[in-house]
């Protein structure tokens, strides 16, 4: 099934030719059917690169998914037009008193701050707050997940001693998982990121659980029971050059950047990089999407404010 998509939207031309199902609102109007709702709060400042990503792996299965665009209203984007903003993005006030049946908070290149320096910190908190009564699900990717887990439950995230580069093999803790159902033992993940959080602090938390780690990066995901807040510390989403482009960005700007980890072969930044993360990728978002999301969510969207599930659930 399709996902769909503002008509104008830069991701859907990329996606098309990608042979992604994508249905615009134009055609979305003639079908009888109860698309899954779904709110991406965009903190990223790529933000079409990041919306032609999310909108990939998100397209990517059988169900029907409708795409809303959120971000901070009181934050203005130098990397994004305003003419491309005003097109295709809301502000929280104007889907405050709608309800999701998911929601996608990215990261932000703003790991160096506090959190409650962020100059959206409190719109962040308004949002993460209202979550909890107006969305089935949440999933929050990177700084977005270390926000989160801070918010939610006060872990704070800690300084890594050297940026986490590249892309690095993680493991399955416990192969029931169900939002990790289909995967192999190991896999591969893109991270970028200056801070962490401690496992420690983690399972200092009753209810939350680590679902899958990494020996170099570290815990990737965690979820509260029955899946209704998700935090993965990597990037799967990511394209085959997004790290690359980074890379060069800052090679350039005389920034102190080691070449990524385990991303160009032989570590050589004249070859192309190998990508080795993209299945993991459609079908960790398809599991969060299906087991996460839909099996549970009721018909009637409203009564996610109720507090209303169907049967299901999400394992382990």
């Amino acid at each position: 099934m399709p996902i769909k998509i503002p008509n104008r939207l830069p991701a859907t031309r990329t996606l098309q030719q990608e042979n992604i199902f994508v249905m615009t609102e134009n055609r979305a109007m003639t079908q009888d059917i109860r698309p899954l709702q779904i709110l991406l709060l965009n903190l990223m400042p790529t933000k079409v690169d990041t919306e032609t990503q999310l909108a990939r792996v998100l397209g990517n299965t059988p169900l029907q998914i409708e795409l809303e665009l959120i971000a901070p209203a009181g934050h203005v984007s130098r990397n994004t037009s305003q003419e491309h903003m005003l097109s295709f993005y809301k502000s929280f006030d104007e889907v405050k008193d709608l309800t999701f049946d998911g929601l996608v908070i990215t990261g932000a290149p703003v790991e160096h701050l506090p959190f409650e320096e962020v100059d959206y910190w409190p719109e962040l908190c308004r949002i993460m707050e209202w979550s909890k009564t107006h969305v089935h699900s949440t999933l929050h990717i990177c700084w977005g997940a270390q926000a989160g887990l801070y918010y939610h439950y006060g872990i704070p995230k800690r300084p890594l001693p050297q940026k986490l580069f590249g892309v690095f093999r993680h493991q399955v803790e416990d192969p029931n998982f169900i939002l990790f159902r289909g995967f192999d033992d190991q896999f591969w993940v893109p991270h970028s990121r200056n801070t962490t959080v401690d496992r420690s602090d983690i399972e200092a938390v009753p209810g939350l659980k680590v679902l899958a780690d990494s020996d170099e990066a570290g815990v990737y995901a965690v979820k509260t029971p029955q899946g209704r807040q998700v935090f993965l510390m990597g990037h799967a989403e990511y394209d085959r050059d997004t790290l690359n482009k980074e890379y060069l960005r800052d090679v350039a700007a005389g920034v102190d950047i080691q070449i990524p980890r385990h991303y160009f072969p032989g570590d050589d930044p004249s070859k192309a990089p190998v990508v080795r993360w993209r299945s993991c990728a459609h079908l960790l978002y398809n599991n969060w999407l299906n087991y996460c999301v839909y099996q549970t969510v009721p018909y009637d969207i409203r009564d996610i404010q109720r507090g209303v599930r169907t049967e299901g659930g999400d394992g382990k």
